[in-house]
């Protein structure tokens, strides 16, 4: 039977054309050439896109103001403003408002350097005069325990600082996060009569010392209130 020119059973069967190329094999060559423009277009992209990132990277890194934030942030934890952290625990930390006990590298005993009758702006003199408290170098200490109380341990301590030309590393007893964004000033408070142990408790009866107080808004707040004055809230933050 004549089932078309030039084409027999055979042909039919195996799904062949005309020219003698089947079906599938032009479906394959129709799709794979927009395939391989896809597929060199991905390369290319993630190429491209990697090397916008590596050289944002090294920009970023490499900026002044960048490196700056990152050694302020570094050297004070109440000098600046700034979301990072050096640990997922630390900013749990601040998030929780936990602050942990600091660890004094000399055993300071304020209670006997009141008794002596010491006062505290002599040791902490820009109390005062700005929002700082102030501590004092290892050489205001020196002028005094080159004598007195040279050979106690903790003294010897101080000493071995004075010799290597270094500041005693105090660790703060109260501070803010910066996420609090809290101005404290210490002297409108030295002028309005408030005692330090309001604040820092009675030291006294302290040796080293230790976060006595819980300065929350609320204790703030209530103290301003007792004494009448303002709670707005550019008095205490910026």
């Amino acid at each position: 039977m004549d089932i078309g020119p030039g084409l027999n059973r055979s042909d039919r069967r195996g799904g062949a054309s005309n020219d003698g190329k089947s079906p599938s094999g032009d479906r394959l060559r129709r799709y794979s050439r927009p395939m391989m423009f896809i597929l060199i277009a991905a390369v290319l992209g993630g190429s491209l896109w990697a090397g916008i990132a590596r050289v944002s990277k090294t920009t970023l890194l490499s900026s002044p103001l960048l490196v700056q934030s990152s050694t302020n942030s570094a050297a004070s934890a109440s000098s600046s403003f700034t979301p990072a952290h050096a640990s997922f625990s630390d900013a749990l930390r601040e998030y929780l408002g936990l602050q942990s006990t600091p660890v004094q590298p000399i055993a300071f005993n304020h209670k006997i350097h009141l008794e002596k009758h010491l006062q505290c702006t002599g040791c902490h003199s820009g109390a005062p005069l700005g929002p700082d408290a102030g501590i004092p170098s290892v050489t205001f200490c020196m002028a005094c325990h080159q004598v007195i109380a040279a050979q106690k341990p903790e003294i010897k301590k101080l000493t071995a600082y004075a010799d290597k030309g270094q500041d005693v590393p105090w660790q703060r007893v109260y501070w803010f996060y910066p996420v609090k964004h809290v101005r404290f000033m210490h002297s409108p408070h030295i002028r309005a009569k408030v005692g330090c142990e309001e604040c820092h408790g009675d030291l006294s009866q302290q040796t080293v010392a230790v976060r006595s107080k819980n300065l929350t808004m609320n204790f703030c707040l209530n103290c301003h209130w007792a004494k009448g004055v303002s709670v707005d809230c550019t008095t205490c933050h910026y």
